[in-house]
């Protein structure tokens, strides 16, 4: 029982510490399955037993499933898997029905499994920390709470109640447990939790779980009540009409906890099994597992990040340009108490941008996630000058000025000098090469990439550039300083357009590609959305504006007429032309793009978008493919030519850079969960039937003769 420590007390107590060996924290994996069975039957066996305390000789009370064990299940273990999820809920249930009272004694953060474990108890004390979260998050890797946690939120909460936490998969805190009843009460430490606990116990002889009480009714009622009936009737169908038929995890939780409310306990568990079965068995569940818990992860462990280089953080940070990124900018780094001199040519500008801070810090004011006086302290963190040598004694620089090499130029040398011993120097450019930028620089050695993303306090991911003279010192502070402001890095080489300004450009382009070939446009962006991206490309297009595509473009072309190569016009030009300069709808921005965007209503797309209809056979599927193919076959590209580095970085920066499906698991993910084989057979079909940009990369061809994925 080396998962569970089992001991009995004066007062004939079971105390069970949760200890999972050589791991830092509880998981239930094969001993935790193993130590339950045991102590379930050593429970049942005690003849003079008072009552059970479940507790943590952990940092956090337990942190669910083992999920290097759920991704290995493949179908044909169907049986064998649901079988022991069986098992393992006949031991917990023995537990919670023995007649006596059960507690669980939360020292900190109990989430998925763990969780489950608690709602097993009747009684629930935790320690009063802010930073504790409990919840069930199964859904955010295309899993269900298959421990028990559908049946038993259901029960305390009713359907309605429960939804957002079960098919959101939303996190709560102590306070917002207590208030739910689903915690009874709080400690201070633990002695404290462990003495309230027994006295609990001691003052409960008998107890059993509510829903055991005969006559037990779900609060709300059951889905026969009249007023759950009603939101039952169209939930499905707004459920469907969110996740486009991507995500089958909310639909099996919502079709096991609707099930489950109208049988018993133990015939609503089973339910639970069988879906939660169904769903690990999946490709999806693997696909998210894989890129949101085993990617991330190890891009939070430093995977790209050079490992000989000390850890360092930023203690001064400078940010020339006060527009939309560089205030998101400032932003993000003010917010983690990181010290900041906003720079733009004039001081009312650099105010301007500071006020963006100001604006999304009154915000969390008002919802009362931060004290006025904690807004004042991140604002004093910000200086908004218009004067360069306020840049004095920054370890880091990074420019959001506008896309032009000269203007870039010019803020680096102007900037540059106040660096402090061992700053480097960082651009915030989504496309210009950064080797090329970096020849304004003093020291090359000391230039970096780092591309933010916008709305920067919102979007997570940042890719890191390295030019070609580049220190493997430059690349691990800038990652490091990633990190320091909580966001997501992944590392690529440079090139034009990089990795994520690249791709991203070629689900724009086939938009505006069907767009031309005579598809209407509200099938084009419908398609986009049931592929799993989250906004269709045409919507994408207004937003990025027409005129920075078309300017975008022009440097591209000359930059590579400077290379002696030619690129020629598309139908893609031809549309965003005739939409800039025929008909003036420039985007967004701009009031009138492909949408209209009426003042008091609700955007839609132009009709006059109708000039390029005309009948055409591309079917629904045909474009989901399309989409998804050029964008998977491209980052494969970059992976091949060594813009990217590693498969992780692909994966989690398609999703979080670009949008790419998430149930994907990302774009390189997407052609591997298809078979290389099959999605070399389809890049070849698309290719014969809509030309290059389809042209499988010979890396896809080598892997697919030898039947591997790609690693």
């Amino acid at each position: 029982m080396s998962a569970i420590k089992y001991e009995k007390n004066a007062d004939n107590i079971v105390i069970l510490t949760l200890d999972s060996s050589g791991q830092s924290a509880n998981t239930m994996n094969a001993e935790f399955r193993d130590s339950l069975n045991e102590v379930s039957e050593k429970l049942k066996a005690e003849t003079d037993l008072k009552g059970i305390i479940f507790r943590s000789a952990k940092k956090t009370f337990f942190a669910g499933g083992d999920l290097d064990e759920l991704i290995q299940v493949q179908p044909e273990h169907a049986t064998e898997f649901f079988k022991m999820i069986e098992e393992l809920k006949g031991d917990l249930r023995s537990i919670e029905t023995l007649g006596v009272p059960v507690v669980a004694a939360l020292n900190g953060t109990a989430l998925g499994g763990g969780w489950e474990i608690a709602l097993g108890c009747h009684y629930r004390i935790a320690i009063n920390d802010p930073k504790t979260k409990f919840g069930l998050p199964e859904v955010t890797l295309g899993l269900l709470p298959g421990g028990g946690g559908i049946v038993r939120m259901v029960r305390f909460l009713g359907l309605q109640n429960a939804f957002p936490f079960l098919m959101e998969g939303k996190q709560f805190g102590v306070d917002k447990a207590k208030s739910l009843g689903l915690v009874h009460d709080t400690a201070e430490n633990e002695q404290e939790l462990l003495d309230k606990a027994i006295a609990w116990v001691k003052a409960n002889p008998k107890s059993q779980q509510p829903f055991d009480v005969k006559g037990y009714k779900i609060p709300g009622g059951d889905p026969k009540t009249p007023a759950v009936a009603q939101v039952l009737a169209i939930a499905p169908a707004m459920l469907r009409d969110k996740t486009k038929g991507c995500y089958p995890a909310p639909e099996a939780i919502m079709a096991a906890a609707v099930e489950g409310a109208q049988v018993d306990v133990d015939t609503a568990l089973r339910i639970e099994s069988r879906y939660f079965t169904q769903l690990t068995i999946g490709q999806i569940s693997k696909n998210m597992i894989g890129t949101f818990w085993h990617g991330l992860n190890a891009i939070k462990s430093g995977a790209s990040r050079p490992a000989d280089v000390a850890k360092w953080q930023a203690t001064k940070v400078g940010v020339l340009g006060a527009g939309m990124m560089g205030a998101g900018i400032a932003y993000s780094t003010a917010i983690k108490g990181i010290p900041v001199v906003l720079k733009d040519v004039s001081v009312e500008n650099a105010e301007k941008g500071k006020a963006y801070s100001q604006k999304l810090l009154d915000k969390r004011v008002s919802q009362g996630r931060m004290t006025a006086e904690k807004r004042d302290q991140v604002l004093a963190l910000i200086t908004a000058t218009a004067n360069a040598a306020d840049l004095q004694g920054c370890d880091l620089i990074i420019e959001a000025v506008f896309e032009n090499q000269e203007l870039k130029a010019k803020v680096t040398q102007e900037a540059e000098q106040y660096l402090a011993e061992g700053g480097i120097f960082a651009s915030n450019t989504s496309t210009l090469p950064i080797t090329g930028l970096a020849t304004a620089s003093k020291d090359a050695q000391k230039f970096i990439g780092l591309h933010f993303f916008s709305p920067v306090d919102k979007m997570q991911l940042v890719e890191i550039i390295k030019g070609k003279q580049t220190s493997a010192e430059t690349l691990a502070k800038a990652y490091d300083f990633v990190q320091q402001i909580a966001k997501t890095p992944i590392v690529v080489n440079d090139s034009r357009g990089f990795f994520t300004s690249r791709v991203f450009g070629t689900f724009v382009q086939e938009g505006m590609r069907l767009l031309a070939e005579g598809v209407h446009p509200a099938k084009i962006e419908m398609a986009a959305l049931k592929a799993g991206m989250p906004v269709g490309p045409l919507a994408i297009q207004d937003e990025v504006s027409l005129t920075l595509s078309e300017h975008v473009a022009s440097e591209t072309r000359k930059a590579l007429q400077a290379e002696s190569k030619y690129l020629p016009k598309t139908p893609v030009d031809e549309v965003v032309h005739t939409m800039i300069h025929e008909l003036n709808r420039k985007g967004k921005a701009a009031g009138a793009g492909f949408y209209e965007y009426p003042e008091n209503g609700k955007k839609h797309l132009w009709d006059g978008l109708s000039r390029w209809t005309k009948e055409n056979d591309v079917s629904e599927q045909e474009m989901i493919d399309r989409f998804l193919f050029v964008q998977a076959l491209d980052t494969l590209r970059c992976y091949e030519e060594g813009v990217l580095e590693s498969v992780v970085d692909a994966n989690v920066g398609s999703i979080f850079g670009i949008g790419f499906a998430p149930w994907t698991g990302g774009a390189i993910q997407f052609l591997n969960q298809n078979g290389v084989e099959k999605s070399l057979q389809r890049a070849e079909q698309l290719t014969a039937k809509y030309g290059e940009r389809f042209t499988p990369p010979q890396l896809l061809r080598d892997q697919a003769q030898k039947s591997d994925i790609i690693r």
